[in-house]
């Protein structure tokens, strides 16, 4: 069903869901600026700092599916407000945690409540923008998801000894508040066309069928766990450690590292933003840009293997700004499908990134503890794990060039 926005209410919606973007990335990401006093408060391992990052994807991995299916049926206004109470709740809890299983707890429920909204705005555009104008509010959200990934670092680097980590959390729950005042007022509401009223109750496994089967979700699926998932789990979290613990930086340069990395991102994504219409006018699609952009993340990665101590702030921003190619493949999945069936399809592949995410966090710190516990020192046990990781981005580019092979096999839009 069409529901086309004017220009300028348009403009106000994606300003109002990209300021709610913004607050969830700079809560995906704090956790690597608050690591050196939350391991020293909790007395953490690297495996439970991993686990804590990773809580957060965690519960956003958890609400997924059955959140797409929500989406296309009561559409973004409705969702997110809903969602958003329990990142509110989260914060708080947060703040006041004097135990590290709380504090997980409290990072599960964070990631619950944040987890439509990046899916809300997209299942929306899928509605009221047109494919380029899709593809460019995709880009400048993730620009706006790397500028809260800005504040997350030298921002909170710099409050920290002022107020503390604790009122930073709660003075988050209270922006949290602010925002769902600003998507009440500004996001539409969702009109339902009569075919999608009137389809039978489906379980919720069962409504994601046409998505699962999918030759275009199949076939980005690997490349979006490793590639994309890796890219946030090392933006958010193991960039920092790594330039800590195998570059020797001080907290402060680390902190300083992530603002650049993240101020690159911020750079990329606008540019991505600016080029993708220009880009499907010419017939260059998501998944050419893939195939061509793909071997310089397994470059990158590899340079950050063999470096070692000598990695700079610089190769980590090469390696997050290779990887940014992979971003076009969530709108690509979207715009694969009817819009009645683009929130499920948009939840379902944010489940495989964030689920990724979750693994490639919490697995990089196992492997670490565990390389030390077999006698490598710090530094190596990091480079092997990075090489690990490095193997499964090969064998998810593998799959895509092989699953692309024969694109007669395409399945149609679903409808």
């Amino acid at each position: 069903m069409s529901q086309t926005l004017l220009a300028a209410h348009a403009v106000r919606v994606f300003l109002t869901l990209a300021l709610a973007y913004f607050l969830s990335t700079l809560m995906r990401t704090i956790t690597a600026t608050l690591s050196p006093v939350l391991v020293q408060t909790f007395t953490l391992s690297a495996s439970d700092l991993g686990l804590l990052a990773g809580g957060y994807f965690m519960g956003f991995a958890f609400t997924q599916l059955p959140m797409g299916k929500a989406l296309d049926r009561h559409g973004p206004r409705r969702v997110q407000l809903l969602f958003l109470t329990m990142a509110v709740a989260g914060c708080l809890l947060f703040a006041v945690a004097e135990q590290f299983s709380v504090l997980l707890l409290a990072r599960v429920m964070v990631g619950v409540g944040v987890s439509a909204c990046l899916m809300a705005p997209l299942t929306g555009y899928r509605r009221w923008l047109s494919p380029g104008a899709q593809l460019r509010a995709n880009s400048w959200m993730l620009m706006t998801g790397s500028l809260g990934m800005l504040a997350s670092t030298l921002p909170v680097q710099w409050l920290l000894p002022l107020v503390g980590w604790r009122p930073i959390l709660a003075g988050m729950a209270v922006l949290f508040v602010l925002v769902m005042l600003l998507i009440r007022w500004q996001v539409p509401e969702w009109h339902q066309d009569e075919a999608s009223a009137s389809a039978p109750k489906e379980s919720v496994w069962a409504s994601y069928r046409p998505v699962w089967r999918n030759h275009t979700f199949i076939r980005l699926t690997p490349i979006g766990f490793f590639c994309y998932g890796g890219l946030v789990a090392m933006q958010t979290l193991w960039a920092s450690p790594w330039l800590m613990h195998v570059s020797g930086a001080s907290a402060k340069d680390a902190a300083y590292g992530l603002f650049i990395i993240n101020l690159a991102m911020l750079g990329t994504f606008w540019t991505w933003g600016l080029i993708n219409p220009w880009l499907t006018k010419k017939g260059i699609d998501a998944q050419r840009l893939i195939a061509w952009g793909s071997p310089l993340i397994l470059i990158t990665a590899l340079q950050l293997v063999i470096s070692g101590t000598q990695t700079s702030v610089w190769s980590w921003v090469a390696f997050c700004m290779s990887c940014s190619v992979v971003s076009v493949a969530q709108p690509a999945v979207g715009m694969a499908f009817d819009s009645r069936l683009a929130g499920r399809a948009l939840s379902a592949y944010n489940l495989v990134i964030f689920l990724g995410v979750f693994v490639i966090q919490w697995g990089f710190g196992l492997l670490v503890d565990g390389l030390q516990g077999l006698g490598l020192s710090k530094i190596d046990a990091y480079r092997s794990a990075l090489a690990v990781f490095l193997g499964g981005c090969c064998l998810s580019y593998l799959h895509f060039l092989w699953y692309g092979r024969d694109n007669s096999a395409q399945t149609p839009h679903a409808s």
